[in-house]
């Protein structure tokens, strides 16, 4: 792929071209087979076919009287479901006693549920409709059919239907695995930070956006400054997204572009002309993993992780990527160079804007439930709408 390089303070890629490199830079993992248990939250790699027919066989869709020709009919047995058939065929004036979900006799023409008949003394009678309260085999699903197309999202009641096909394991895209690096002296992780820390507000929020996104976090390790420690985790092998927090920026503590490139990594993205989150990067390592670097303050994290983060995972899985738009409701400015990014609630009346959205605060994001997208010089026209995980 070429990627055009851009001086991150002068030049530095528009919020639409990072996006496209980020969801370019990968291409969907392999197909595996798993244990369908643990196929929840994969994709198909392949379609899914009935292995057998929905129902096997002949069924009654009701409790009542399995009949043959025409009434009164004569009792010669009884059939439960899970027990043993009838044997044999029904002959005209015969009837077994049904329970739902049991195979119908052959030779039998219809049903009549037990409110519909008069039972005596080994015989019943009642109207009959042919065909009626019967399920033929196969009449809810063919064996052999196609219930599931490639790439349909692996849901609880997905692993449900399997089941009910004879299905043990799936073909899936596995979810990628992500590593997670926290950087920085002055990060807290329990408790109250003191002075001069912070409490690590990016750290806990990544798991379920990378599980959104259709990922999976391995692990996460927190590192100190400076750049021995980050050239080592980088320096690892098992993830296939290396998430960084912090340390993407240009001041003294901010080692991630030069252990980049002393690692040789192919830097793709380095800086997005976007408000929050400008100093964010994607680069892949030469032993394959790709790199996102987040920007230190969680609001600018979030949306450079839906930039950068979610666009990859959603390449890795073979996800396709939809879009919504809408208008925007209320006060909303737009910078001249810059895309925004804007914390909003929907609305009938259109997308309204929550506030608090500072770079280092998530209060905005937690009361939205999308970021309009606000492109430069934008003046009133529909905007793209991003789901918040």
């Amino acid at each position: 792929m070429t990627v055009v390089r851009h001086d991150p303070v002068v030049d530095a890629m528009s919020w639409e071209a990072a996006r496209r490199v980020a969801a370019g830079s990968v291409k969907p993992l392999g197909a595996v087979p798993v244990p369908a248990a643990e196929a929840l939250g994969c994709r198909l790699a392949g379609p899914l076919r009935a292995l057998v027919a929905v129902p096997g066989v002949d069924v009654s869709a009701m409790d009542g009287y399995a009949v043959a020709g025409d009434g009164p009919w004569r009792l010669v047995g009884r059939v439960l479901a899970g027990g043993r058939a009838h044997p044999g065929p029904l002959a005209a004036g015969e009837a077994v006693e049904i329970a739902t979900g049991a195979p119908v006799p052959a030779g039998a023409v219809a049903v009549v549920p037990y409110e519909r008949a008069v039972a005596g003394a080994g015989t019943v009678d009642g109207a009959v409709e042919p065909g009626r309260h019967i399920r033929r085999r196969g009449e809810d699903i063919p064996e052999g059919a196609v219930v599931l197309e490639a790439g349909a999202p692996v849901t609880p009641v997905a692993l449900g239907l399997a089941a009910a096909l004879g299905h043990d394991d799936l073909l899936v895209r596995p979810r990628p695995g992500v590593l997670v690096l926290i950087t920085g002296d002055e990060v807290v992780h329990k408790g109250r930070p003191g002075v001069g820390r912070v409490r690590d507000a990016i750290g806990p929020f990544l798991p379920g956006l990378v599980e959104w996104a259709g990922g999976r976090v391995t692990d996460t390790v927190h590192l100190p400054d400076g750049p021995s420690a980050l050239h080592a985790a980088l320096s690892g092998r098992g993830a296939d997204v290396v998430v960084v927090c912090g340390a993407s920026s240009k001041g003294p503590a901010d080692h991630l572009r030069g252990v980049l490139a002393a690692l040789g990594a192919d830097v793709l993205v380095d800086g997005v002309a976007v408000r929050p989150g400008h100093p964010q990067a994607l680069a892949r390592l030469p032993h394959g993993p790709l790199v996102a670097g987040l920007p230190g303050n969680p609001f600018a994290a979030l949306g450079a992780a839906l930039t950068l983060l979610a666009p990859a995972l959603r390449g890795l899985t073979g996800t396709p990527e939809t879009r919504e738009t809408g208008t925007l409701s209320g006060d909303v400015r737009a910078h001249p160079r810059d895309t925004r990014l804007v914390p909003v609630r929907r609305t009938p009346e259109g997308a309204a804007p929550v506030g608090h959205d500072r770079p280092g605060s998530l209060w905005g994001a937690a009361l939205a439930d999308a970021l309009a997208v606000v492109p430069p010089g934008w003046d009133g026209e529909p905007v793209e709408l991003i789901e918040l995980p």
